[in-house]
């Protein structure tokens, strides 16, 4: 496990945000040094590690930092300002955290505690198989004499490389339909692998590779969800209304680093009319990015997962998109020519925000999941 540089110091630091910002420039440098950007950002994921972010978001009373959905957000969002692929990894660790702590906290889910407690105890890291596993569900659970077989390839599955747990899922054809049944598979099991496949327009460091499961056995007592696919349950409720504020703010921290550096580019060749003029719809972009994030982070206060908080979130996960993308767009205008060298950054934040568009729910499914909100119509089958 890599250790604190030398030059970091931590001890006056008290929370998660804190330590995001010290391990900052440790994780610029390296990103700025970085030849070969299909590299998996391991030595930067080790590092979190060893500095007590992986288990920021576990409840203090499990052993945890007891951040709260805010400060992660905000830790995310400052990770990703130096190191995209760094924040975006992180963000799959650290959703799965904090969805079993909101639910230990107020829904006395003492059922994730366990799990919660390996976290801070041993600094797990956990996987998403994220767009893999969402509503409709993906893979085949068999049913065996006490438990499952489970053979699944899962894609986009963040942090593969180095990570402990992967919390996955995989449909069972069951009298009463097909059922998505939802568990964790240890990564060392014989039976999975990580298949070298993250070759990617941007966040090229994620290490977001697909992963092969033949025949892993899971137990009965293991299977955490049985749900219908292919509709909304509750637990997905709870899922997107936590994951995506925390999985945006990487995405806005990326934004407010292209902004800065090409504000930077700007002063140096002096002021016009027309860079004033750039640089003020990129700040309005970017304000507007801002103010929909929040509006995601409000949805959470609210403490009421619901089929409305979805919504809630969803409409600012793609108001968010919109606005970075252009912000960091109008921030290419205005750096001009010096932008599009590799070295002055900017290059890798245009191609790592275009990733805000692949998330769900992605563009189409999220106005028809709006639209029926507003008709009063039913949702349960869209996303």
């Amino acid at each position: 496990m890599a250790t604190i540089p030398s030059n970091v110091d931590l001890s006056e630091v008290k929370n998660a945000v804190q330590i995001a910002r010290s391990l900052g420039p440790v994780l610029a440098g390296r990103a700025d040094k970085t030849t070969d950007e299909d590299a998996y950002v391991a030595d930067n994921i080790a590092l979190l590690k060893s500095s007590g972010l992986v288990e920021a978001g576990v409840p203090r009373e499990l052993g945890g930092g007891g951040a709260d959905v805010n400060d992660l957000a905000h830790m995310l969002r400052t990770l990703a300002y130096y190191c995209g692929s760094t924040g975006l990894a992180f963000s799959m660790h650290t959703h799965q955290v904090a969805v079993p702590a909101w639910r230990w906290k107020h829904q006395k889910a003492t059922a994730v505690e366990p799990l919660l407690r390996r976290v801070a105890g041993e600094r797990i890291l956990l996987l998403s198989s994220g767009g893999s596993d969402w509503i409709a569900g993906s893979g085949k659970a068999e049913k065996v004499d006490g438990g499952y077989r489970i053979s699944a390839r899962k894609a986009f599955t963040s942090g593969a490389p180095t990570g402990d747990l992967l919390m996955t899922g995989a449909i069972l054809d069951a009298d009463e339909g097909p059922m998505v049944l939802h568990f964790a598979i240890p990564m060392s099991s014989p039976h999975v692998k990580v298949l070298d496949t993250w070759r990617t327009l941007g966040m090229r460091g994620t290490g977001s590779h697909d992963v092969l499961i033949e025949g892993h056995i899971v137990p009965e007592a293991a299977v955490a969800v049985k749900r219908k696919a292919g509709e909304w349950h509750p637990i997905f409720q709870i899922i997107a209304t936590i994951a995506f504020p925390l999985i945006y703010a990487v995405y806005l921290g990326v934004a407010e680093s292209a902004r800065d550096i090409a504000i930077s580019i700007a002063k140096r060749k002096g002021p016009s009319r027309h860079t004033m003029e750039l640089a003020g719809r990129m700040e309005t972009e970017l304000a507007g990015a801002r103010l929909a994030h929040e509006a995601m982070l409000a949805a959470v206060r609210c403490n009421a997962p619901s089929a409305e908080s979805v919504n809630q979130v969803m409409t600012g996960k793609q108001l968010v998109t919109r606005h970075a993308i252009a912000a960091v767009e109008y921030a290419m205008e205005l750096a001009g020519g010096a932008g599009f060298y590799r070295s002055a950054g900017l290059e890798r934040r245009f191609r790592d925000i275009q990733a805000a568009r692949y998330h769900p729910l992605q563009q189409g499914p999220q106005a028809e999941y709006a639209g029926a909100m507003a008709l009063g119509l039913p949702v349960e089958r869209i996303y």
